[in-house]
């Protein structure tokens, strides 16, 4: 079993930045890609950037490409999502996830899920 505990969500002023971490306590943490997903009130779970279990691939979602960098420490079973240049459109409760496969899109392909960190940006 893998239990995925995110961190680092906060009220935040437009343009500024946060760095959202995701423990992951379980096995073979370096076998898994990892993702983070965000949800807006009233809609779906919507792909942010995923990366592979060695790091060596990752994947953005267009409008985060360039200001958002997702990594992950294999030596501390932590995956991370640095978010620059934030937007109003931000906003969001951010998810981590870890399943089989970094270029999965969707949320039920994922087989692991944490319980969200909320992500507020201001004017």
């Amino acid at each position: 079993q893998v239990l995925l505990v995110e961190s680092g969500g906060g009220p935040v002023q437009a343009g500024g930045s946060l760095r959202l971490s995701c423990i992951f306590d379980g096995r073979a943490f370096n076998t898994y890609a990892m993702a983070w997903f965000r949800q807006a009130p009233g809609k779906e779970h919507e792909f942010v950037a995923s990366i592979r279990g060695n790091g060596s691939n990752t994947k953005y979602l267009d409008s985060v490409e360039g200001r958002f960098v997702i990594s992950r420490d294999n030596t501390k079973s932590t995956a991370y999502l640095q978010m620059n240049s934030l937007r109003l459109e931000d906003t969001a409760i951010y998810y981590c996830a870890a399943g089989n496969g970094y270029r999965n899109l969707e949320w039920k392909q994922y087989r692991y899920g944490g319980q969200g960190t909320q992500v507020t940006v201001s004017p």
